[in-house]
C-alpha cells in the first residue's frame, strides 16, 4: 500500500510539473505580445520585451541648427538650444559627431571638432557649439547621442490598428464569419447524432462508417473541388460565389464529421432508462431531443463549440478560397497576413494586430473551459 501511495504521489507530482511546464511555454509569448503591444515604437527597435519596464538606452542621430540660428556672444560665434525639441525627457550619456564613434565623448565634456570650434552636449539634451568664426552652411553639424528614456507604454498602437490598419473591419468580418460557421454545424450535427445513437433505420450503419471515414479525408483536397461546385451554382443563380454564405457552408462541411462523431459518442453513453420512460409516457423523439438530450448534452456542445471557433478564427486556406479580398470581407488573419508582408518592420503594428487576433478565442476558451474536459471525457463513452 505504502508503494502505491509513493507511485500515485509521483504520479501526480510529475502531471503538475508537466502542466506547468506546458503552461508556461504558452504564456509567456502572449505576454511578451501583450506587453510589446502596449510600447513605444522605438522602444520596442531598441530592447526585448523582457526589458519593458527598465530604462531603454538606444543611439539616436540628429542636426544641430543650421548657421541663422547662431548668435554672436564674447568674440564667438554660439549655436545653443536642446536637441529633445519634442519636450520628452531623456537623459544623454554620450554623443559623437561621426558615425563611426557615436559615443565618442561622455555627456558634459567639450569636444574638439577642429580649427577651434568645440561642442558640448550635456545629460539634459542642452548643447552649446563654439567656433570663432562664423557659421555657414544651409544644414547643421550632424550629431549622434546614446540616450536612456525611461518606459513608455501607450495605447495609440491599439488605435492605429483598430481604426486605421483596417483591423477593426476585419475583426467584424471575421465574427460575421465564425459565430455561424460554428452555430450551424452545432444544430445540424446535435440532430445528426442522436438518430444515429437512438434511432433504428437501414444504413444507420454504414452512415456511421462514412462518417468516421471522413474523418480523415485532408481538407485540401477537397477545396478546389468544391470551390469549382460554388462557382457552378453561382453562375446558374446568377450570383457571386465568394459569399459568407458559401464559407459557412464551407465550414460546416468540413467540420460536420468530427461533430456527429463527438456528440453521437456522448449521446449514445446517456443512460437509456431515460430515453425508454420518456417513450412509455408518450414523448416523441423530437420531444425527448429537446427537452432530455440537449440539456444534458451541454459539455459536449461547449466542447465542440470551443474546437470549431477557434479553428475557423483562426483559419487562413477556406478564407482565402471561398471568400473574397475586399475590405467588407477580409478576414482577421488574412488581413494580418497582408500586414505582415507590406509592414514587416513595424513591430507595434504586428504585435498589436496579433493580440486582438488572440483576445477573442481567449475568452471562448476562459468563458467554457469548466465544459471542456468534461465533455472530451464524456465523449469517451460507449453506448448506443
Amino acid at each position: 500500500m505504502a508503494v502505491a501511495t509513493g507511485n500515485s504521489f509521483a504520479s501526480r507530482f510529475g502531471v503538475h510539473i508537466a502542466v506547468l511546464v506546458f503552461v508556461t511555454i504558452w504564456t509567456i509569448p502572449t505576454l511578451g505580445i501583450l506587453v510589446s503591444s502596449l510600447r513605444d515604437k522605438d522602444q520596442i527597435i531598441a530592447s526585448g520585451w523582457w526589458n519593458s519596464f527598465a530604462s531603454s538606452t538606444q543611439t539616436e542621430a540628429g542636426r544641430l541648427p543650421h548657421a541663422s540660428a547662431q548668435v554672436q556672444k564674447d568674440g564667438k560665434f554660439v549655436l545653443e538650444g536642446n536637441i529633445f525639441g519634442d519636450g520628452a525627457k531623456r537623459d544623454i550619456s554620450a554623443f559623437g559627431v561621426k558615425s563611426a564613434a557615436p559615443t565618442q565623448y561622455a555627456a558634459g565634456t567639450s569636444a574638439d571638432l577642429g580649427d577651434g570650434v568645440t561642442l558640448q552636449v550635456n545629460a539634459d539634451g542642452s548643447f552649446v557649439m563654439t567656433s570663432p568664426k562664423a557659421f555657414e552652411g544651409d544644414r547643421g553639424q550632424r550629431l549622434y547621442y546614446a540616450s536612456s528614456a525611461p518606459p513608455k507604454f501607450t495605447t495609440d498602437n491599439y488605435r492605429s490598428v483598430l481604426f486605421s490598419e483596417g483591423i477593426g473591419r476585419s475583426f467584424m468580418n471575421s465574427l460575421t464569419v465564425t459565430i455561424p460557421a460554428t452555430v450551424i454545424p452545432i444544430l445540424i450535427a446535435a440532430f445528426a447524432a442522436y438518430a444515429l445513437a437512438w434511432m433504428r433505420f437501414p444504413g444507420r450503419a454504414l452512415l456511421i462508417a462514412v462518417i468516421i471515414g471522413l474523418l480523415v479525408v485532408p481538407l485540401q483536397m477537397s477545396l478546389i473541388p468544391l470551390l469549382k461546385l460554388y462557382n457552378g451554382v453561382g453562375s446558374f443563380f446568377g450570383v457571386p460565389s465568394k459569399t459568407y454564405l458559401g464559407i459557412w457552408l464551407a465550414h460546416t462541411g468540413f467540420g460536420l464529421p468530427f461533430a456527429i462523431y463527438l456528440l453521437r459518442s456522448y449521446i449514445a453513453g446517456l443512460p437509456r432508462e431515460i430515453m425508454e420512460s420518456a417513450r412509455i409516457d408518450g414523448a416523441s423523439d423530437f420531444e425527448i431531443f429537446v427537452k432530455i438530450v440537449l440539456p444534458l448534452s451541454f459539455p459536449v456542445l461547449a466542447s465542440f463549440a470551443i474546437f470549431q471557433f477557434l479553428w475557423v478564427w483562426n483559419d487562413l486556406l477556406v478564407a482565402m478560397v471561398f471568400l473574397g479580398t475586399e475590405a467588407d470581407q477580409i478576414v482577421l488573419t488574412a488581413k494580418l497576413n497582408a500586414l505582415l508582408g507590406s509592414r514587416g518592420g513595424d513591430w507595434e503594428i504586428l504585435t498589436t494586430s496579433a493580440f486582438v487576433t488572440i483576445i477573442v478565442p481567449l475568452i471562448v476558451f476562459f468563458s467554457l473551459q469548466r465544459y471542456f474536459v468534461r465533455g472530451l471525457l464524456a465523449g469517451s463513452v460507449k453506448g448506443g
